[in-house]
Formats: structure tokens, C-alpha cells, sequence
């Protein structure tokens, strides 16, 4: 059989990981790599496979509803793996509009492209789209309780709004015309190439380049942190095991305190740099709490560890050390 797969948002982060590691493993997958190449999405993240022969790399736009249309026909598309997404809640806070149309209006546009080139042919087609733990808004300080697939939606930012929206079109297009869909949500990821808007990033750079290091409010806000490449697992194995119509949450069970964690990437960072270990706590800066700003988030993946059989593989403090020694490599 065929498998022609469109990646959305392939440059990206997680989509850069991803495509990496499903040419090397599945050499017979013809791979289309769909993205825009905004800020957060960087050719050079993909150079080392640029020319395989079974990768593309098509620099288009997801609101282009013709163009996606197109692409589906010209390609042959049998598979979407959706990533392409405004992300940022602080940009969402200033820019509600733009999370709404990328992250609403160009997954309705995926959607109904699919359904129109695949009609009522779905063997060997799958829609998976990937969504966040903000979806399910914010849980308090008793940490025995978790998202679960069944939580109730209270997004609270722009962003998380425009992706449950999201989540909601790809459901409603599995109960309305059965095209075979899979939702995962994921816990915040971090690992090398992540742009350096987002947490873990932001902190390192900052340390290397001896800036203030931005703690919302008091910092007791908590994340629960996955490594990209165990993200990146579980997609592969959704993609191939998950049961259409089904959702999936995706997560590492490591929850973090924010001031904790830039406390510890202080410590480790200034270790690799030659400083002493704690050297850089005199950076931290306590700024105004963000709009809206969750409390807690905290992912129960047992759906699936029991289900398909995925573990997250990454120890913490390797994997973070790891991403402090990519960044300042390349900082170099």
C-alpha cells in the first residue's frame, strides 16, 4: 500500500523529530512536510534529510484552502499527522485572531480537504490530530488528581481555546461523515531545536547571555515536562496502533513547580559553563503574573501505557542536561 503522508507544521519543534525519525524507521512512507516556515519553523532543522528521496518539503499555508485541496490531489495523501499550530499562550493573549484562524480555520480547512479527496474510501487513511493539555484547563494543588481523556474542556487563554475548537472539528468530523480520526493531548515538551520562546529555552539563553530570568508571579505555577523524543514515540506508536475516533493523552508524570525547574536548569547550566552552581540565581526576576495563568497541569497517560504499550524512555535529568549542552553548543 501506499502511504503518503502529509506532516503539518513539519519544521517545527516536534514536527522536525518527528519526520526525522519516521524516514529513518519506515523507509516505504513517502513523507510531505507541510509548513509555512513562520518564526517558530526552521528549514535548517531538517537539512541533514532534505534530499531523501521520500521527503518533500512543500512551503504552503494551512488557511489556504484551495492549496491544501490541491496538495491532497496532487500528492495522493492517505495520512495526516497535524502539528502546524500557533502555540504561544503569551501571543495568543496579543494576538487572539491569529491562534484563531491557524489553529481553527486551517484545521477545518486539513479536515475537510481529507474528506473530500478520500470521500467514503478510508482504508488506509487516518486524520491524527495533535492537541496540548491545555484543553482541560487547570487543576489545584492536590496532585492526585489528573487529566484524563474523559476530563471536561475549560481552556482559559486564547491558545488553549483555539485548540479545543480544534479538537471539537476533528471530533465532529468522525461523528458526522466517520472519517477516521485520532486525538492525542500532550504535556509540555522540551528537548534541542525548541524555540526559545517557550520555558525551558527562554531560561537557558538567558543564562548564557547573563539576562534577567523571567518568573511569572511567584513561580509556583506546575508543569508536567516530557522529553520531545519520547513525544515523538508515543506519536509513532498512536499513528500506527491507536484506534480511530479515539483520544489519547500523552505524558511523562513530571510535574515541576516553574521556579523549582529554573532553580535546577541554574544550577546544571552554570555547572557546564564553568560557574559556580547557583551562580546564576541572582538573574531570577519576579514579573507580573500572565492573563489567566493555569495553575497546574498533570497528564494520567495510563490510556496509553495500557493500551499500546508506550513508556516515556528519557530520565529527566539526562534528558534535560542534554537539551542545556545543545544549547549552549549552539550558542558557540
Amino acid at each position: 500500500m501506499n502511504n503518503n503522508i502529509l506532516i503539518t507544521g513539519g519544521c517545527g519543534f516536534i514536527g522536525s523529530h518527528l519526520i526525522r525519525q519516521l524516514l529513518k524507521k519506515y523507509q516505504d512512507y513517502n513523507i510531505f512536510n507541510l509548513d509555512k516556515l513562520t518564526y517558530a519553523g526552521n528549514r535548517e532543522n531538517l537539512l541533514d534529510i532534505e534530499n531523501y528521496g521520500n521527503y518533500l518539503l512543500l512551503k504552503e499555508d494551512i488557511c489556504d484552502f484551495k492549496i491544501i485541496k490541491s496538495i491532497f490531489s496532487k500528492y495522493k495523501i492517505t495520512h495526516v499527522i497535524h502539528l502546524a499550530a500557533e502555540s504561544h499562550v503569551d501571543r495568543s493573549i496579543k494576538d487572539p485572531f491569529s491562534f484563531a484562524k491557524t489553529n481553527v480555520m486551517g484545521t477545518l480547512n486539513l479536515l475537510q480537504a481529507a474528506k473530500d479527496y478520500w470521500k467514503d474510501d478510508f482504508e488506509n487513511k487516518l486524520f491524527y490530530h495533535i492537541s496540548t493539555d491545555e484543553v482541560y484547563g487547570s487543576l489545584n494543588k492536590n496532585q492526585n488528581n489528573f487529566f484524563v481523556e474523559t476530563t471536561r474542556y475549560d481552556p482559559h487563554s486564547p491558545y488553549a481555546a483555539s485548540k479545543a475548537s480544534s479538537d471539537h472539528f476533528v471530533r465532529a468530523y468522525f461523528d458526522t461523515y466517520r472519517l477516521p480520526i485520532i486525538i492525542s493531548n500532550c504535556s509540555n515538551n522540551y528537548g534541542p531545536n525548541q524555540f526559545p520562546e517557550k520555558l525551558i529555552p527562554l531560561i537557558i539563553s538567558k543564562i548564557i547571555e547573563k539576562k534577567p530570568l523571567p518568573v511569572y508571579g511567584n513561580g509556583e505555577n506546575i508543569r508536567d515536562w516530557i522529553h520531545v523524543k519520547d513525544h515523538v514515540n508515543a506519536i509513532d506508536i498512536i499513528f500506527h496502533k491507536g484506534k480511530p475516533g479515539e483520544t489519547y493523552n500523552v505524558g511523562a508524570s513530571n510535574e515541576w513547580r516553574n521556579i523549582d525547574l529554573i532553580k535546577k536548569i541554574i544550577n546544571i547550566t552554570d555547572r557546564l559553563l564553568g560557574q559556580k552552581p547557583g551562580f546564576s540565581n541572582q538573574l531570577i526576576k519576579y514579573v507580573d503574573d500572565r492573563k489567566g495563568h493555569d495553575y497546574r497541569y498533570g497528564i494520567d497517560s495510563s490510556k496509553l501505557r495500557n493500551k499500546l504499550g508506550w513508556e516515556p524512555n528519557m530520565n529527566f535529568e539526562k534528558g534535560l542536561e542534554n537539551t542545556i549542552k545543545w544549547y549552549i553548543n549552539s550558542s558557540r
